[in-house]
């Protein structure tokens, strides 16, 4: 069974955002090993709470992610 688990910060993505990593992850799938993956093909996304996740040893926070995240027009 395929199989994707996504971890990402608590309250950074909306359901329909949720939705969309679902459907394209699934399709994907579905590209590499053919129709047959559908059915099977399990996506997960898991929230994270606030300061529950670091990088090279450092706690990081969502807003310390805000704040370095660049800017989209």
């Amino acid at each position: 069974m395929p199989f994707a688990n996504f971890k990402v910060p608590a309250g950074t993505l909306d359901e329909k955002q949720k939705e969309q990593i679902v459907t394209r992850v699934t399709e994907l799938y579905v590209e590499i090993y053919g129709e047959r993956a559908r059915a099977a093909t399990l996506v997960l996304v898991e929230e994270v709470p606030d300061g529950g996740w670091g990088i090279g040893g450092h706690v990081l926070t969502l807003a310390e992610l805000q704040e370095s995240a660049p800017d989209v027009a």
